[in-house]
């Protein structure tokens, strides 16, 4: 076999294979390591992509020329746009997933890739210089290969020294049926990286013909769904599976605190964080008491299967504690277990040791990415292996990093607060995190991203095509619409039934389009010759008059935010260099030394958004630069 790479991507779950697939596109030669090749793209919680500000991520990931979006176009069983009801920056894209064909997806695609090997072992430790600079140099397996790399991106995600929790029962893995990874950790700690501990959890797996779906408030897919993928590889569903809600009571709170002296989390054998925006069903009940009940949603596993997922109910109180609760949910009176809820426990390293990059500080070549840096979600993870993927193929070729800034993706920011903030709890990504949030929406993903791919090489010229079809139909109907008029006439037997002011002069067509009123359909009403103008563009045709809606009806906001963040990304460009010791600057307050020379901030932009960075301390740093 062969044993020289140009990197190693060691996991196989949702970063590693996005790290793997987006370095092989590049051109790098990938080993991808995975303890168990039956597993590789597994979704080990609930089987869906997206959600709030999780749906945008998704589209992200696409739009650059990953394939999270595809894979999760593939394997749907159900779509949902979420936040309809609200402004189009908080519209957030959902799909409920086929589990086994999500990863059968992930496994097809990546064999189908000429540039990755992959190899089902253990990484027993990293391989790296001996010398005070250290570099990395490949990887020792669990059969004893030493795997030559000169770069390894290590997505190990709850398997680093987990410890699964039901009850009073302990188990070594990282997930049901699958061991712990043992070693790296302690290495990692000898050559000066910080470690902690974080905690997530599942609920249980029932048999979906066990549940009364007459006691339960079914809940369907959208009417007319779309898709994640901007690529016209990938269609919309035809055919949906619906997904079903009911409500916990008092007598299921008084069964479930019968276990919680039992309970890892309250009795103390759990010392790590679990995640604050995904509690257990125990941490609901005791963090809000005057609560009577809490939603339960029952999601269904695939096409082809009855295993059901019982969102909601993530537990790892002991089993017959679990059974007799949700037993006494509405629809659950006959349920039978698949196989109970349960907690795990793993290491992470806080990431405000890696550079923006996703490359450690300490270990020159060596990525992290996923839930080793403190996040918790399939979308998280998946971005944070795209981008590290990237960036250690481009080091590699001793090219500029692909970094995206905060006002261009949510995944700039999502990589931006990890490095320069933090995190002491499982990071989950939402649309309030964004200060930019109404210019990273979901519909133009691809139009902010595609053209940054596509010049590193990543996006291919289809989709560089497509962008640029795209963004021409939006400035000809943008024009057309300045250019045309409507007559009061017939405008206003439009204009009256809906409430809104009626014409009494000739308007341009595009101010009437800022009426929340008034849609593009009803323009091309008035002026037929719209229509026209979109022949050749049909396969465009939605997502160009969506853009157009958007950007017309706030044009002031986004102005707004624009020149918001032009004025921010001045700073941007002001780099500092990675190795100052900012303890010899005496004008900075003690806590500014310190945080600074943790987090070495790459811009004054950064160094700006770190906790315990004044003002003042800003101004010091521009005299430092001569501004």
């Amino acid at each position: 076999m062969n044993l020289d790479y140009d990197l190693i991507v060691v996991g196989g779950g949702h970063a590693g294979c996005e790290a793997a697939a987006a370095a092989a596109n590049l051109g790098s030669h990938v080993l991808l390591i995975t303890m168990n090749m039956g597993v590789i793209g597994q979704m080990s919680c609930n089987p869906a992509m997206g959600g709030i500000a999780k749906g945008q991520i998704v589209r992200e990931i696409d739009a650059i020329g990953g394939y999270s979006g595809i894979i999760s176009d593939k394997s749907a069983v159900q779509f949902r746009m979420l936040n309809r009801s609200k402004g189009p920056a908080m519209w957030s894209p959902r799909t409920q997933n086929d589990r086994v064909r999500f990863a059968w997806e992930w496994r097809k695609t990546l064999e189908s890739l000429p540039n990755i090997h992959i190899l089902q072992d253990t990484v027993l430790r990293l391989l790296t210089t001996d010398t005070d600079a250290l570099r990395i140099e490949g990887v020792v397996t669990g059969l004893g290969s030493a795997i030559r790399a000169r770069a390894v991106v290590l997505t190990s995600g709850t398997f680093m020294n987990a410890v699964m929790h039901i009850g009073d029962k302990q188990l070594g893995g990282g997930r049901a049926g699958e061991t712990a990874s043992h070693g790296i950790t302690e290495q990692l700690r000898g050559l000066g990286f910080r470690s902690g501990r974080m905690k997530t959890g599942t609920p249980p797996r029932v048999d979906g013909r066990s549940v009364d779906y007459g006691q339960l408030e079914e809940q369907h897919g959208d009417n007319e769904p779309t898709k994640f993928s901007y690529s016209p590889t990938t269609k919309p569903l035809s055919q949906q599976l619906s997904c079903w809600m009911t409500y916990t009571n008092p007598e299921v709170h008084d069964i479930l605190r019968t276990g919680f002296d039992r309970s890892p989390m309250f009795n103390g054998r759990i010392s790590g964080i679990g995640p604050r925006y995904c509690p257990s069903i125990e941490d609901k009940i005791d963090r809000f008491a005057d609560r009577d009940r809490h939603q339960i949603f029952l999601e269904p596993e695939g096409w082809d299967t009855v295993e059901t997922y019982v969102n909601g109910f993530s537990t790892s109180l002991p089993q017959e504690v679990q059974v007799e609760a949700l037993r006494k949910v509405p629809g659950f009176a006959n349920a039978r277990f698949f196989r109970p809820g349960y907690a795990v426990e793993y290491d992470y390293f806080p990431p405000t040791q890696l550079n923006l990059t996703l490359e450690t500080r300490l270990v020159k070549g060596l990525y992290f990415a996923g839930q080793i840096n403190g996040t918790t979600g399939y979308e998280e993870a998946a971005c944070q292996g795209l981008m590290a993927g990237i960036n250690a193929h481009l080091m590699l070729k001793d090219s500029g990093p692909f970094i995206l800034n905060r006002d261009e993706a949510y995944i700039g920011v999502l990589i931006d607060d990890l490095v320069t903030k933090g995190t002491d709890e499982p990071y989950r990504m939402f649309t309030s995190r964004a200060e930019f949030r109404i210019l990273l929406r979901q519909d133009n993903a691809d139009l902010r991203l595609t053209p940054r791919s596509h010049a590193i090489g990543l996006a291919d010229d289809s989709r560089m095509r497509r962008v640029e079809r795209k963004l021409l139909g939006v400035d000809v109907l943008t024009t057309a619409l300045r250019r045309e008029s409507a007559v009061p006439e017939l405008a206003n037997e439009m204009l009256v039934p809906r409430g809104t002011t009626p014409l009494r002069q000739k308007t341009k067509l595009y101010d009437l389009l800022l009426r929340p009123q008034v849609r593009f359909a009803d323009l091309a009403h008035l002026v037929p010759e719209l229509s026209t103008i979109l022949e050749g563009l049909e396969d465009l045709d939605s997502e160009i008059v969506e853009q157009l809606e958007i950007e017309a009806k706030y044009e002031g906001y986004l102005n707004r935010e624009r020149d918001v963040a032009q004025k921010i990304g001045r700073l941007q460009h002001l780099q500092l260099e990675p190795d100052t010791d900012y303890s010899l600057f005496t004008s900075l307050s003690s806590e500014a030394r310190q945080k600074l020379n943790q987090v070495k901030p790459s811009t004054i932009a950064q160094a700006s958004r770190i906790s315990g960075v004044s003002p003042a301390d800003l101004n010091v740093l521009l005299v430092y630069l001569g501004r």
